[in-house]
């Protein structure tokens, strides 16, 4: 009588940790019902959970820009759904998801969305005091994100008196400072050299192991290590999705 082999390895246990985002066969549609649409996302169904960072990869018109906007609310999908920290935005007001993003959503814009008009640290505390926290903790809280990036010397200045790679730090504050569940990160570190690039994405890999999840979009295969899982996108569709080195 045959013995039928048994495996001796052990069964993956189920992650068990929260999902915070998301996409259900999330598309976005450019000029829809014209003779011409764009389907810039095609169906696109990707969970975050707390404590994982993605990488998502790609070439340049692949769709990843589209799957950032979706994930923070600055867009809504023409078909599927997207859902941030158990809340789907899809019916959401634009004010509604101005508070979301605000509340739960850390942004790092690829052209940085600075306000001149605002010092470093104006610009910091510029998210949390209209949530609502008082200007005292604000300036806190902004000082302290400022540090966590090293430009904590930048705090009373503008703009315009730094330099590209410094003002990416501080717009890289902007998206960590408060209790941001979600950090959405479009190419964060472009404009700085690859000393600083690699200390800037220890921040983020820290603030996710500190209980955020992390959607990071990059085209540097070195900074993508540093995800646990990295999805790549073409014509807007995810073709294939892998274990990150995790770097820490």
């Amino acid at each position: 009588m045959s013995v039928e082999a048994r495996s001796t390895e052990p069964a993956a246990l189920p992650d068990r940790r929260p999902v915070l985002l998301s996409l259900n066969d999330a598309a976005r549609v450019h000029g829809e019902g014209t003779a011409v649409p764009v389907r810039a996302l095609n169906g696109v169904s990707l969970e975050v959970r707390v404590g994982e960072l993605v990488a998502v990869m790609g070439p340049s018109g692949s769709g990843k820009s589209t799957l950032l906007h979706l994930a923070g609310g600055l867009d809504t999908p023409t078909s599927g759904d997207v859902v941030v920290d158990g809340v789907s935005i899809a019916g959401l007001s634009v004010k509604a998801r101005a508070a979301l993003r605000r509340r739960s959503v850390g942004y790092v814009f690829q052209d940085l969305n600075l306000v001149p008009a605002l010092t470093a640290a104006e610009n910091v505390m510029l998210p949390r005091e209209l949530d609502g926290v008082g200007t005292r903790q604000a300036r806190l809280e902004a000082r302290e994100a400022l540090r966590e990036v090293g430009v904590e010397d930048l705090f009373d200045r503008f703009p315009e008196e730094m330099s590209g790679g410094q003002q990416q730090r501080v717009a890289i504050a902007r998206a960590l400072v408060g209790p941001r569940r979600l950090v959405l990160a479009d190419e964060p570190t472009g404009a700085l050299d690859s000393l600083t690039g690699e200390a800037i994405m220890k921040v983020l890999r820290a603030r996710v192991d500190e209980g955020a999840a992390g959607l990071l979009v990059t085209h540097d295969a070195q900074h993508a290590a540093w995800a646990d899982r990295v999805v790549f996108l073409r014509d807007g569709k995810m073709v294939e999705s892998a274990a990150g080195s995790r770097i820490s």
